[in-house]
């Protein structure tokens, strides 16, 4: 047995015929150069050594391989390139196994890949997510991966970004054997000398090779591959360019195949959607370094309630069911409960229906739930969650009872979507522990949870806060106090832009086909049928006595909602919805009722192109973005971007509301909003902060950076 070292990052010891390479880059083995040397110097090494008749490739710390070194982003490359270290593994003339744990993801994928021979422990999660950063597999992934697995489990992968389970990658054929033994390191150099026991060839994957009507029936794969992806990922560049270099693989020979996915990876490098990704994956990790989770540690969190049995708390309770914390949840009689307990009941049944879950599991995830018609039950948890009615007094009713029966510390939230957290703190005899968790409809699967500040609360409830959000998997904004917090405040205004545009003259499926064809599921006036119009109407009702006399306020909502409209649950909203559908049609009573009201209000219609309808659109947004940021509601303009990206809808490739206004130009936004002020200078007046910045030549991203 003998040691030495190459770079530092990669450390070799050979143990009988078996030289172990172990990457060592902490905390996950990120592939930066010093790793990427180290591996070209493990290969070189055991070829130059006659002794050495394998080489294990094995992960120290937790993880195999995680990916990319995300400091190396947007620096200049340097060699060797990822590309050039899987070649030298897979060209080696000594047998090359892989030993995955952890996470091989990525470019820690395409080393396995390239290696002869792929062992992976039970824990490991397998997986190529580069489309999510706008990028394709670029050193051989989209080659190899077709070559080991099948054209459609690759492209799935691929595609997905999801992370696949040892199990099933065995089963599929991407990984050879698994490990049950307590390390890598001990499983994959079994495997080794078992391998070189049995004179096992240097089995290349780049060599694998296919009959012809393998190919046939593989393009065939792809055709329809291709055609499900150009649907599924309208306006996205990535994903098409990885069926792209999945066809080169299966039509040309591989080191022509390999030259073209370089080139396709360069041209993902130079798309414009590639920044906007790239923002998103970073702003996703800043938004959780807030102040208070800095200077103070989380309260102890075991156990949690939840008041309100309806769709919101419900989902609230399968999000913490989920996480194994016990649920108790309060109702006010017996047939609430059981209404609650069987909306929570509903979530895991159709997980059941769909082979997701079994009935042994559920059951003991429902082991944990209970529900109660006392507060008293609440006596002892350590957080509670109220999602009962959206009106003040309601929850300043709860928020006397928690103060009653919740132990001293415990952390009192509330879900209110629009409402004054600081009046209901102050209402009680502990506004230290108050906060608002604002989750997302459907809460168990939206990712974003708002995390609403007040006035008197204690840091370590926000640290408590963030540390739910982390247990529940959800990406959590801190926000300021204000109607609306961060998210629905913004809402309300580029909404009241759509509304505008509306009685202007472009129609609210004109609107919603803009929004769609900028890259959002779905349109404003879709959004308002799918939540319900009735929901809208509400706060416009309890507002009316604040808004301004003077600001200009479309009454067509309130025509549609008069009638009873309230979108998919009344069969009618913007849209019809014959027979329960889930797809609206235009309904040509509501362009009367629209017509109606432009001739009201003495408006001449005019029509508007899509490019028309977004500018305005997202200058609205944009600019209450600004405002949100310059009065601290949101800490960084970041934090709005994952507020849109994670809880609205909007498109992941362009980076959020913020980003896009960087990639825009900010003088081009603030001039856009000059010209809309010249036909209404009360709504659009342009955000100090937007004007503070283009007079500075800053842009948005400058703020980030600056905290």
């Amino acid at each position: 047995m003998s040691a030495s070292n190459t770079p530092a990052s990669v450390r070799t010891e050979l143990r009988g015929p078996v030289l172990i390479a172990t990457l060592d880059s902490p905390p996950v083995n990120a592939l930066n150069v010093e790793l990427r040397r180290g591996l070209i110097a493990a290969i070189e090494k055991a070829e130059a050594d006659a002794s050495v008749q394998a080489v294990l490739l094995v992960g120290a710390g937790r993880a195999f391989i995680a990916g990319a070194d995300i400091r190396e982003f947007g620096q200049s490359p340097q060699p060797p390139s990822l590309p050039e270290v899987c070649n030298r593994i897979e060209a080696c003339s000594k047998l090359v196994v892989a030993a995955m744990h952890g996470h091989a993801l990525g470019g820690g994928l395409e080393v396995a890949m390239a290696a002869h021979y792929r062992l992976a422990m039970r824990d490991a999660k397998l997986g190529l997510p580069e489309v999510q950063l706008g990028l394709i597999p670029g050193a051989g992934g989209t080659l190899r991966a077709p070559r080991l697995m099948g054209v459609g489990p690759a492209v799935d992968l691929m595609l997905s970004g999801r992370h696949m389970g040892a199990v099933e990658a065995q089963a599929c054929g991407l990984v050879d054997r698994l490990g049950d033994d307590d390390s890598a390191e001990v499983a994959g150099l079994a495997y080794a000398l078992e391998l070189l026991q049995q004179g096992a060839s240097m089995r290349r994957t780049r060599d694998a090779s296919a009959t012809s009507a393998e190919r046939s029936e593989s393009l065939a794969t792809l055709a329809k591959l291709e055609a499900e992806t150009a649907k599924k990922s309208r306006g996205l560049f990535s994903p098409l360019k990885v069926i792209e270099s999945v066809r080169n693989g299966l039509e040309l020979s591989f080191d022509e195949a390999l030259k073209r996915e370089r080139q396709l990876f360069l041209q993902c490098i130079d798309s414009p959607q590639r920044a906007g990704l790239i923002h998103a994956f970073f702003a996703e990790r800043e938004v959780v370094k807030v102040p208070e989770a800095r200077a103070a540690q989380p309260r102890r969190l075991a156990s949690v309630g939840v008041v309100g049995g309806g769709i919101m708390g419900a989902g609230i309770a399968v999000s913490l069911l989920d996480a194994c914390l016990p649920v108790t949840m309060i109702e006010r009689d017996e047939a609430s409960i059981a209404r609650g307990r069987a909306n929570v009941e509903k979530v895991y049944d159709g997980l059941i229906a769909k082979g997701r879950m079994t009935s042994e599991a559920k059951a003991a995830v429902m082991a944990r739930f209970s529900g109660s018609i006392s507060y008293d039950a609440l006596a002892q948890v350590d957080l509670v969650i109220e999602a009962v009615f959206e009106d003040l007094d309601v929850k300043k009713a709860v928020f006397a009872e928690l103060d009653r029966v919740c132990k001293p510390g415990a952390v009192l939230a509330t879900n209110t979507s629009y409402l004054d957290i600081d009046a209901i703190a102050a209402s009680i005899s502990r506004p230290q522990d108050v906060i608002g968790l604002h989750f997302f409809s459907p809460a168990h699967i939206m990712k974003l949870l708002e995390i609403v500040v007040p006035a008197k609360v204690s840091a370590d409830v926000v640290a408590t806060a963030f540390n739910l959000a982390n247990k529940l998997k959800k990406v959590p904004v801190r926000a300021g106090v204000c109607d609306g917090f961060i998210g629905n405040r913004i809402l309300a205004v580029y909404r009241q832009a759509a509304d505008y545009l509306m009685e202007d003259g472009a129609s609210p499926y004109e609107i919603d086909a803009a929004v769609r064809e900028f890259g959002y599921p779905m349109g404003p006036f879709q959004m308002s049928d799918l939540a319900g119009g009735d929901i809208g109407w509400a706060t416009r009702k309890r507002r009316a006595a604040t808004r301004n006399p003077k600001a200009r306020y479309v009454q067509i909502a309130d025509r549609i909602c008069e009638r009873g409209w309230f979108g998919q649950k009344t069969g009618r909203g913007y849209y019809l919805y014959p027979q329960g559908s889930r797809t609206g049609q235009p309904d040509p009573e509501v362009q009367a009722i629209i017509d109606a009201e432009r001739e009201r209000a003495g408006i001449t219609p005019r029509s508007f192109t899509a490019d028309e309808i977004m500018r305005r659109y997202m200058a609205a947004m944009i600019n209450e973005g600004a405002n949100v940021v310059d009065q601290g509601i949101a800490l960084r303009p970041l934090d709005v971007d994952a507020t849109f990206l994670y809880g609205y809808g909007f498109p992941r490739y362009r980076g959020g509301p913020m980003k896009y206004a960087d990639m825009v130009g900010l003088d081009q936004v603030l001039a856009d909003i000059r010209t809309f002020a010249k036909e209404d200078p009360l709504f659009w007046q342009p955000s100090p902060l937007l004007e503070r910045l283009v007079d500075e030549g800053k842009n948005f991203d400058s703020l980030n950076r600056a905290q």
